[in-house]
């Protein structure tokens, strides 16, 4: 079981697969080498040291879990299985977790340092200027927000929010409308009240991985953690918020989110997940730092994001949870799910989708692409659903492509919906439908799926059959090896 980031990059060592770089600047070196190695094949977890300016050992760690065997060292997984068998093992995964909620403990590495009052200083680590046109350094992009429902039990959330850092005390903190943290600070707000906040900035990349799902609202990211893990995490309460700081953290902050009416500073512009700068500089609530916390020699996570087809966990583990919602719609003999395009998590958008089915009925089809944009991780800045047949790896864009060249008649087989949940960060958005505030899109729904009503008379493949290509394989084994 990993328990930290340490180990989690201890255990990527061995396995070969870090790559360490001395003396990268933060000035847009470390982000232009973080995106170099993303897209190399065989892709590195990247660390730097030495970074010119800061105390040599104050280090960053980038591409944590961006390829399939990383993803599933996080929970112990077979790092050889191919994209659409992660898939469908995280399936059962996500499906089969009992939550088990955090055990609350008086120490951990994270108090090595702490710093309050005038003390406090972020721009002591590292911080990378990642992209080229980003309006400043963010510190947040592997973090870990979390808040507390100041109504519903008090229960506590976990989510990946960008960070920015304004001055020694003061970060930026920009959430997508709808998102859980943004309910529960304005519920904080419509109190007169600022919002109390946990910021960590380097811990287990499982617990990034989870924060970055779809929870339903009620359900802590920590307790889901502890199941995935079959075990708690551990937590230290922080003395000024009252809210739980992992104690294997690397660098966690303690603060509070004031209303807008007491401050607000320009945040971005932030080069975001869909590969463009779709929503520019604005004025954003920001985070007034109490109290810091790190690690001897500590090491700041990122995970910028990065034009696609770049996947941050590896594999988009929100196909997952569609795959997940469509079987409790009720949607038969659903055979994988995959989100070419997006954000890795169910939470962060999904505009390209793919769902294979093997149909049993009229409008089967449509039912499973309706349901796919229907549930939570669909939803959210989507665009695309393409629905194919049982004989197509949704994984695979070059048969998908294929698929819907061959299949979809764009007549009949495409269904357009108005008025969905999306995001400032959608670049076909007007500008002014943008500055209204009216975050909503249209989606297609395109049925590349061979016509069922006359689906035995649509003509054969030409391609090996199954048993065929399974008999000259295991003959010719050596050869084809």
């Amino acid at each position: 079981m990993i328990n930290d980031l340490r180990e989690f990059i201890e255990a990527a060592r061995q396995l070969g697969q870090v790559k360490d770089i001395h003396g990268a600047h933060w000035e847009l070196e470390i982000g232009a080498l973080t995106e170099l190695f993303a897209f190399k094949e065989p892709s590195p977890l990247v660390l730097f040291d030495q970074v010119p300016g800061y105390a040599p050992n104050f280090r960053v760690a980038a591409n944590l879990i961006n390829t399939p065997s990383r993803s599933s060292l996080t929970v112990g997984m077979p790092p050889d299985a191919r994209p659409i068998e992660l898939i469908a093992k995280w399936k059962e995964l996500l499906k089969g977790v009992k939550p088990v909620p955090p055990r609350v403990v008086k120490d951990g590495p994270i108090l090595e340092n702490v710093k309050t009052g005038a003390d406090v200083d972020m721009t002591i680590f590292p911080t990378p200027h990642w992209h080229e046109l980003d309006g400043g350094r963010y510190i947040g992009t592997a973090d870990c927000v979390i808040t507390g429902e100041p109504e519903e039990g008090g229960w506590v959330n976990v989510g990946i929010y960008r960070v920015q850092i304004h001055d020694k005390n003061t970060l930026g903190l920009y959430v997508s409308p709808g998102h859980h943290a943004r309910i529960m600070r304005e519920k904080y707000w419509e109190q007169g009240k600022s919002c109390p906040v946990v910021v960590t900035f380097g811990q287990d990349p499982l617990l990034f991985l989870v924060a970055g799902q779809s929870m339903p609202y009620g359900l802590s990211e920590f307790d889901y953690y502890g199941g995935l893990r079959g075990a708690p995490i551990d937590v230290i309460l922080g003395e000024l918020t009252g809210l739980p700081i992992p104690a294997t953290a690397e660098i966690a902050i303690e603060g509070e989110v004031p209303p807008p009416s007491a401050e607000m500073r320009m945040e971005g512009p932030f080069g975001e997940w869909p590969g463009y700068y779709a929503h520019g500089a604005a004025k954003e609530p920001v985070i007034r730092v109490k109290r810091v916390y790190y690690r001897n020699d500590p090491i700041l996570c990122g995970a910028p994001p990065l034009k696609p087809p770049f996947v941050t966990f590896g594999v988009p583990i929100g196909a997952a949870a569609i795959w997940n919602y469509l079987e409790k719609a009720d949607v038969p003999d659903i055979k994988g799910v995959w989100c070419a395009i997006g954000s890795s998590a169910a939470a962060g958008g999904a505009p390209f989708i793919i769902v294979s089915v093997k149909q049993r009925y009229h409008g089967h089809a449509q039912q499973a692409g309706l349901a796919a944009l229907a549930s939570r991780g669909g939803n959210y800045h989507g665009r695309f659903v393409i629905v194919v047949d049982d004989d197509i790896d949704p994984s695979d864009m070059k048969e998908v492509i294929w698929a819907v060249s061959t299949r979809c008649d764009p007549k009949s087989a495409i269904t357009i919906i108005d008025g969905c949940w999306s995001t400032p960060l959608d670049p076909a958005m007007h500008p002014d439908q943008r500055d209204a505030g009216n975050f909503v899109n249209s989606r297609a729904v395109l049925n590349a799926c061979r016509p069922y009503a006359w689906r035995d008379r649509f003509p054969p493949v030409n391609a090996l059959s199954p048993e065929l290509k399974q008999q000259i394989s295991e003959k010719w084994k050596k050869e084809l090896a």
